[in-house]
Order: structure tokens, then C-alpha cells, then sequence
């Protein structure tokens, strides 16, 4: 079983690594203009709800339909609805507090929550991630080793690493937008997506019970998601675009379908 955990933790570490190429994107953009910054976070905008479906709720469905003694539609919505509660609350402490402390005010309140929520719901959305490359791999250890069994656990490994270049840059570019550094908005965007190796050890060690618990999980990471895209970056960026209406909403169009071509491709 050891050794199917350490596979595990090298395949989840190099589906980190490509969150970091893909916030390494940000190193290419030295200062934008505004609408390019806005184009960027509706293409974040288009990711997070391409991978709230094709990434989380259409595989929690199925393997609801196979672990769940529930139905699944109701795994799934439960799990969806809780996570966008977890959102919400999130929200509301992290504003308490700041109120609390009394240290920031007015826009600078307003972007800082948005940045908190934004890399809060991806790192959400790879735990489950994480957990499903852990399982893949835990399940070759309980006697269901084939060389086929073998070359699928890669193939989920390969298709999440896949998916995560576009997942990191949806986060250090919208950082970008907000001011951050170029080397700050890297940093914090591959830092998204360490919680994976963690996440794919754990699965790997509890693949029975992780089995059970992984619809609710990839669902939660759906709705915090769709919350976070819904709530705070697509409004912000449809601001100031008086001039070029739909600039920014073919970023969302383009990001949904880049990420929906690699989910539905790498399936």
C-alpha cells in the first residue's frame, strides 16, 4: 500500500506543478491596461464555472450514483448548497474582523475580501481534486492492480494536472488586477494549489472512506465556486467597460470553453 501512496503524492505534485505554470502567466504581463486586466478575470470567471461542473458536480453525481446509499441529485445539491453557505460565511467572519480591527476601509475592504474569497474557493476546488488523484491511486493497492487500473489512475492525474494550468491562472491574474506584484500574484496563485499532494496522500491512506465522503466534497468545492464567480468577479469585471460592453464577457465565454475543452477531452 506504500508505495501506491508514494505514486499518489508524485502525481498530486505534479498536478501542483502545473498550477504553478499556469500562474507563472502572470510574469508575462508587466502592466496591463484595465480592460485586458478585465478580460483576465472574466477568463477566471469562465474557468471557475466550466470546473464547478466538468471537474465537480458531473463526477460527484457519478460517484454518488456508485457509493451513495442517497440519491445522487441529492448529494450533489447538498453538497453544492453547503458549499456556497461556506462561502457566504466566510465572507461575513473575514468582514467582521476587519471591521474589528478597524485597520482597512472603504475599496481597500471591498478588495481585499474579493482576493481572500477568490484563492479560498480554488483551494477549496483542489482538495477533492487532490482526494480523487489519492484515491485513484489508494484503489491500485486494495486488490484492483491491473496495468489498465495503473494507466487510469494516470490518465485522472494527467487530466486534473491539465486542467490546472487555467486554474492558476485564474487566480495570479485577477491578483495582477487587483495591484499585487507580478511575484506575490505567482506565489499566491501555486500556493492554491499545494493543498493537492496533501489531499492525494490522504486519499490514497483512506480510499474506503474517502470513496464515501468525495461526492459531498467535489460538490461543496462546486458551490463555493460558482458563489465566489457570481458574487464578486464578474460584476468587478463588467466595471468600467461602458465603451466595450462585451469585452470582458468574451473572457468568461473564452475561459469556460478552454476549461470545458480540456475536462471534456481529458474526461
Amino acid at each position: 500500500m506504500d508505495e501506491f501512496v508514494l505514486m499518489a503524492l508524485f502525481a498530486t505534485l505534479g498536478t501542483w506543478f502545473v498550477t504553478a505554470l499556469g500562474s507563472a502567466m502572470v510574469v508575462f504581463f508587466k502592466s496591463p491596461k484595465a480592460k485586458y486586466l478585465n478580460l483576465m478575470l472574466g477568463f477566471a470567471s469562465g474557468v471557475m464555472i466550466a470546473a464547478s461542473f466538468w471537474s465537480l458536480l458531473a463526477p460527484a453525481i457519478e460517484r454518488a450514483q456508485i457509493s451513495s446509499k442517497l440519491p445522487a441529485y441529492l448529494v450533489a445539491t447538498t453538497g453544492f448548497l453547503l458549499g456556497a453557505l461556506f462561502m457566504w460565511g466566510s465572507d461575513k467572519i473575514v468582514s467582521f474582523t476587519r471591521k474589528r480591527a478597524n485597520s482597512i476601509q472603504g475599496k481597500s475592504n471591498e478588495k481585499i475580501s474579493r482576493i481572500i474569497m477568490l484563492i479560498l474557493s480554488i483551494t477549496l476546488h483542489n482538495i477533492p481534486e487532490g482526494l480523487a488523484v489519492g484515491v485513484a491511486f489508494g484503489v491500485l493497492g486494495n486488490g484492483a492492480f491491473t496495468p489498465e487500473a495503473l494507466m487510469g489512475a494516470i490518465t485522472v492525474a494527467v487530466g486534473i494536472g491539465l486542467q490546472n494550468f487555467p486554474e492558476g491562472a485564474a487566480v495570479s491574474l485577477p491578483l495582477r488586477r487587483e495591484g499585487y506584484s507580478r511575484r506575490k500574484s505567482f506565489f499566491l496563485g501555486q500556493a492554491s494549489g499545494m493543498v493537492e499532494p496533501i489531499a492525494g496522500v490522504i486519499g490514497a491512506w483512506m480510499v474506503v472512506y474517502v470513496e464515501t465522503i468525495l461526492p459531498y466534497a467535489l460538490s461543496f468545492a462546486a458551490g463555493a465556486m460558482i458563489l465566489v464567480a457570481v458574487h464578486e468577479l464578474i460584476p468587478e469585471c463588467q466595471k468600467n467597460q461602458e465603451k466595450e460592453p462585451y469585452f470582458s464577457t468574451m473572457g468568461i465565454i473564452l475561459g469556460f470553453a478552454v476549461m470545458m475543452l480540456l475536462d471534456v477531452m481529458l474526461g
